[in-house]
């Protein structure tokens, strides 16, 4: 079945980087595009940003400039760098991909942004 786990996550301060991997399993992954996505304390899950399988990507405006998405076809695995992290950048991070009608998503991992 699809799998997608999220590693890398921690306490970082102002500042600081933080690189994610999603590690996906049980569908053709190099054939999907995937997503990275975040959910504060008391707010709404907002996406951060988007990968087609080929590779092209978008951004929110809230991480342009300071956060990349990349993704390993051969490793079968996504990834978030993220830089210049901010106090309000603090929160869950998933990932997720989408197979009409299923929409799949992973555990999640906590990224704290504090001095």
């Amino acid at each position: 079945q699809v799998q997608l786990v999220e590693s890398g996550g921690g306490l970082v301060q102002p500042g600081g980087s933080l690189r994610l991997p999603c590690a996906a399993s049980g569908f053709s992954f190099r054939s999907y595009a995937m997503g990275w996505y975040r959910q504060a304390p008391g707010k709404q899950r907002e996406l951060v940003g988007t990968i087609t399988g080929g590779g092209i990507t978008n951004y929110a405006d809230s991480v342009k400039g300071r956060f990349t998405i990349s993704r390993d076809n051969a490793k079968k695995t996504m990834y978030l760098q993220m830089n210049d992290l901010k106090p309000e950048d603090t929160a869950v991070y998933s990932c997720n991909t989408q197979s009409t009608p299923y929409t799949y998503w992973g555990q999640g991992t906590q990224v704290t942004v504090s001095s």
